[in-house]
């Protein structure tokens, strides 16, 4: 039988954070035997923000030293950069001659994001979504992990899909939700009811995967708990001391009832510390392969290259497919 299909990407802004490895990064691996999986660097999503040229391409290499230094394996995986796929931005045109204003009108996040870069509110903001409904369209991928934040695009997905379909019969797969065995959404250490986001103006309120041992250790002393000082899991009256329950127990595979036995009759100093340390403890040898990585750019190239041409080829015979059915001549 054959292996379900996902596809999931990270874009190439900022460096990655715990939160890009416990939310996302850290399920991917768990699926590399059981999924046909497709994982991209999402480098054409980064252009709806201003870069440096030179930096992006830097960027986009340590996002992919970062999936293989976390685990993933590209002889089980499909790794590949966004851009070296032709499909994606063929298949966009398409769809958004499919996507009505009105929806994306709706979503919330173009909302979110004009407010953070009001003095570049671009068309590409804007339809963002569409992209995203190709990236996954054109792999017909069956499941897509996602957060909280991106469900609204997963569902305008699904209707883009819906729509072709009923027009021009049975094309795309309409795509599911995957939902991880084991994960969470991990939060901002200075403010736990918003996500630690790799674009946060404040450095203590996310650790990346690239920081020090002591700036880990720092940013846990610093992290926002409560007066009560006691580890009890409350997302609602307690979310900072949740939120490091819920990073503790994810490394250390531990529930959250397991968690608040440990530590009976230890203050949040304690927790803090300990928790800093299982971060560091799980980071550091990630760090030592990332770092190897990026002296071997050759290497690095070898994943890319050979990732984009296998997912060339699926995208390529589902988009030839739709322009044959909208009219288009396709080039055999």
């Amino acid at each position: 039988m054959d292996k379900k299909v996902i596809l999931s990407g990270i874009q190439a802004t900022g460096n990655l954070t715990l939160g890009n490895y416990l939310g996302a990064i850290r399920n991917w691996i768990q699926m590399q035997d059981e999924y046909d999986c497709y994982y991209m660097i999402a480098d054409l999503h980064s252009l709806t923000v201003r870069n440096e040229p030179e930096v992006l391409r830097k960027r986009a290499m340590q996002v992919l030293a970062i999936y293989l230094a976390s685990g993933l394996d590209p002889d089980k995986n499909t790794i590949f950069l966004q851009s070296h796929v032709d499909a994606h931005t063929k298949l966009n045109w398409i769809l958004n001659c499919y996507t009505y204003m009105g929806e994306l009108n709706r979503m919330t996040q173009f909302k979110d994001k004009s407010a953070k870069h009001a003095d570049n509110i671009n068309s590409g903001l804007f339809t963002y979504p569409v992209l995203m409904a190709a990236d996954i369209l054109a792999y017909n991928a069956d499941l897509v992990p996602v957060g909280d934040d991106q469900r609204q695009h997963l569902e305008i997905t699904r209707d883009i899909a819906e729509r072709f379909n009923g027009i021009y019969g049975e094309t795309f797969v309409i795509p599911e939700a995957y939902i991880a065995k084991q994960g969470a959404r991990i939060m901002g250490l200075q403010d736990p009811t918003a996500k630690m986001s790799k674009s946060s103006t404040n450095l203590n309120d996310v650790i990346f995967l690239t920081d020090s041992p002591d700036d880990i250790r720092k940013k846990f002393k610093k992290a926002v708990t409560d007066s009560e000082n006691c580890v009890r899991y409350d997302k609602e009256s307690k979310p900072g001391v949740s939120n490091l329950m819920t990073i503790y127990g994810l490394i250390e595979g531990k529930s959250m009832d397991e968690i608040e036995k440990e530590f009976v009759g230890k203050g949040y100093g304690d927790f803090k510390n300990k928790t800093a340390e299982v971060v560091v403890k799980k980071v550091q040898p990630l760090q030592e392969k990332y770092y190897e990585l990026l002296e071997n750019p050759e290497k690095l190239r070898e994943i890319y290259e050979k990732g984009a041409k296998k997912a060339r080829k699926r995208a390529n015979e589902i988009v030839n497919e739709v322009y044959r059915k909208v009219g288009l001549i396709v080039d055999e």
